[in-house]
């Protein structure tokens, strides 16, 4: 047998034979160092879909057009109601909210719920075709009964309303002491989980106070 040495270009310096693969390389013709062709994956001159430039990740698409997105115009309803609100003095729309609430006191005293019929007019339309008490049943009967300082009577008819009523007067109070007046009364923080949980006791207390056994007969007003 006779053994013949190989070519002086047959062999690399890596110990790969017959190809003339380059130092570092993979294969026949040469690619470049690190394995693969430009762009880092594959054959010269290939990348995958979804590869950026160099093959250094996702391509980053722009997340706004390049003027921006235009700003919409208001219509007249609200600039008209943006410009009342800028010329008014600060102390007006606190100002409207006390006539809201004393609009309501005011219908509460006159109109004397605790005697009016049920069929009366204005009346909950769920309890005049149903028979059922609606999550705000009592709700007027219990404020003209707080107005007169019975709070037993007020309880009687809406349970949670007079409970939730210092917490809503503080509030308000806080709020339009601030906006006319400058006030910086203590904030009432109030979380998501304590109006969830008032939520789901007001209906709890809609379902039980219709319930046709006692002792939840004694709600039904």
């Amino acid at each position: 047998m006779v053994h013949t040495a190989p070519a002086d270009g047959d062999t690399d310096p890596g110990g790969f034979n017959s190809g003339g693969a380059a130092p570092g390389g993979v294969g026949p013709g040469g690619s470049v160092p690190g394995g693969f062709g430009p762009g880092g994956a594959g054959p010269a001159g290939f990348a995958p879909s979804g590869s950026g430039p160099g093959g250094s990740g996702p391509e980053v698409w722009p997340t706004t057009p390049p003027g921006g997105y235009p700003t919409p115009e208001p219509d007249r309803l609200t600039r008209f109601v943006l410009r009342l609100y800028e010329r008014s003095p600060r102390w007006a729309v606190p100002l409207a909210a006390v006539g809201c609430v004393a609009v309501g006191m005011s219908y509460a005293l006159l109109s004397n719920p605790t005697y009016a019929d049920p069929d009366a007019a204005p009346t909950c339309l769920l309890k005049l075709t149903t028979g059922l008490d609606c999550p705000g049943c009592g709700g007027t009967r219990a404020l003209w009964y707080v107005l007169h300082g019975d709070l037993p009577a007020a309880a009687r008819h809406h349970f949670l309303f007079v409970f939730a009523l210092p917490f809503l007067a503080y509030l308000f109070v806080a709020w339009a002491g601030n906006q006319a007046f400058g006030w910086r009364l203590p904030e009432l923080r109030i979380s998501s989980k304590v109006i969830g949980g008032f939520l789901a006791a007001w209906l709890a207390f809609s379902v039980l106070r219709n319930l046709p056994w006692a002792p939840f007969t004694s709600l039904y007003v």
